[in-house]
């Protein structure tokens, strides 16, 4: 049924991914897919990295890591943008087609009174999304 799942993640907040990556893992076991793991980061220097082939690097190893963890196909898919906080989701959004993915797995938070105000990315990733996406509440 899917093929390729992508799963976006935050590499400083990767223990907070855990149930979403195990449903990611599951899904794909199942349905013999690969995982895609999609970052996004800055061009700038930051905490994670200094460059975007220095993040490049580390969300290629870090979806090495859940590929033999899990036992699962997996890929790492880094994305730059100029400012990830604003344009997180259309950068997301654009990475689905890039990466030929038929189901999104995002993690998200139990929502609270800003969501109100400003939507969740999960939220507005599969409502905006021409594929399916699974949200996955902490």
């Amino acid at each position: 049924m899917f093929k390729r799942i992508m799963v976006p993640v935050d590499l400083a907040h990767a223990d907070r991914l855990e149930r979403a990556l195990g449903v990611a893992a599951d899904l794909a076991r199942h349905y013999g897919a690969t995982v895609i793991y999609v970052g996004v980061a800055a061009a700038t220097p930051g905490a994670l990295a200094h460059s975007p082939a220095e993040f490049a690097a580390k969300l290629k190893s870090f979806a090495e890591a859940k590929a033999a963890e899990s036992g699962i196909d997996a890929e790492a898919h880094a994305m730059t943008s100029h400012d990830p906080s604003t344009d997180l989701d259309p950068t997301l959004l654009k990475a689905v087609g890039e990466t030929g993915a038929d189901l999104v797995i995002m993690a998200s938070h139990i929502p609270n009174i800003t969501d109100y105000i400003w939507p969740s990315n999960g939220g507005t990733v599969a409502s905006h999304a021409k594929v399916s996406v699974m949200v996955v509440r902490a």
